[in-house]
């Protein structure tokens, strides 16, 4: 008797964030290079990072940084595997390599983050169009798995590619006084990217069965969202939210959905749309405080990657091995928690989360009690 075929929900079939996980891509540190400055790094970066680049930019990132981070997701593999979980990998690329287009000139930055590039949705994973110009051949990591996925099944997209010419980026708002672009960004009026072209971090999107909800940010403009809604079509309602949030860059260190009903959310940073989450019937609870010292070396991130977790299941979440405080509320929320050393890797910029893009998890497409707009 011959075996079944193989479907495309064998291949990729990840429709929320909590579903039983099955299969994920987890991001590769080795090759990542330090960016050269760039227009949207004004706003986007802390002045430890300035530093940071202003010492090592268009080099490798220092080995007493990179090994250790390796180390980490070497052991995050390791675990994912033990648990039953299929872990791909992208290509080692070495990011240092300059490159040139008729816009602009850059190198760098990495393949540890695929979160912040693939958006998987169904049977589907869309590449996303980032913004900054050192991920602008990101993808070249991707490529062999992305090939390999499409054979067996899965449909691949990818976003139109933003040129990235100087008009993405409104000049303007960056020259503007910190106090002045935090007004801006508060009133959700003015940010770092303008409506040249379409542009999003898959990051900026977090899934809810058929509501996918993305925030308006330093890397995804409103031409982003909108062709993500004209793409999806009616099957999904792409829905905009909105945090109190100067600097707004991804989306899962402001809100984390643990299973249905359940969500976390970062105090500093409420979220607008609050209420109409509760009146759909999702409870909303504010993240423990991070325990990261303020001394530790953050270069595209803040504290708060503490939020930063990975849903294996409605029972089970992933959590840094220090972040006792968060651990302890995700138990006392009914969690089973895995603890994983991974500061190393949030000096890049992202923790569980952010290092891993979740291919294939078990359920289909829900909707979760949000009303039609």
């Amino acid at each position: 008797m011959s075996s079944p075929s193989t479907t495309d929900a064998d291949v990729a079939n990840s429709y929320n964030e909590w579903d039983p996980l099955k299969e994920a891509i987890v991001g590769c540190i080795e090759g990542a290079a330090v960016p050269q400055w760039e227009p949207s790094f004004e706003v986007d970066l802390t002045l430890q990072c300035r530093d940071f680049l202003q010492m090592y930019a268009g080099s490798p990132f220092p080995r007493e940084l990179v090994e250790p981070a390796a180390k980490e997701l070497e052991e995050f593999c390791r675990i994912l595997t033990a648990e039953g979980i299929t872990v791909r990998r992208p290509d080692c690329v070495d990011f240092s390599q300059p490159y040139s287009t008729p816009d602009f000139s850059a190198s760098g930055l990495y393949a540890a983050m695929p979160r912040d590039i693939l958006l998987a949705i169904g049977n589907e994973i869309i590449e996303a169009p980032m913004a900054w110009r050192c991920r602008f051949f990101e993808h070249r990591a991707y490529r062999s798995l992305m090939k390999d996925y499409l054979r067996r099944g899965a449909k691949w997209t990818t976003a139109p590619k933003p040129l990235m010419a100087d008009e993405l980026y409104d000049f303007d708002y960056l020259a503007k006084s910190p106090e002045e672009r935090e007004k801006l960004a508060l009133s959700r009026s003015k940010f770092a990217v303008t409506e040249y072209e379409p542009c999003f971090d898959a990051a900026d999107v977090v899934r809810f069965g058929r509501d996918i909800f993305v925030q308006r940010s330093l890397t995804t403009n409103q031409l982003g969202i909108l062709w993500l809604q004209r793409h999806l079509g009616d099957r999904f309602r792409v829905r905009t939210v909105s945090f109190e949030d100067s600097k707004p860059l991804h989306i899962d260190a402001s809100l984390v959905p643990l299973r249905p009903g359940l969500a976390l959310t970062c105090p500093i940073r409420p979220c607008h749309q609050a209420e109409g989450f509760k009146k759909a019937g999702w409870d909303l609870v504010e993240a423990a405080q991070p325990t990261l010292p303020n001394s530790w070396k953050m270069l595209f991130a803040s504290r708060w990657l503490s939020m930063n977790i990975l849903v294996l299941d409605p029972q089970r979440v992933v959590v840094e091995a220090q972040e006792e405080p968060l651990r302890k509320q995700l138990e006392d929320l009914g969690f089973e928690t895995i603890s994983i050393p991974f500061r190393h890797v949030y000096t890049f910029g992202g923790s569980f989360h952010c290092a891993t893009c979740d291919v294939r998890r078990e359920g289909q497409l829900e909707d979760y009690g949000f009303p039609s707009e």
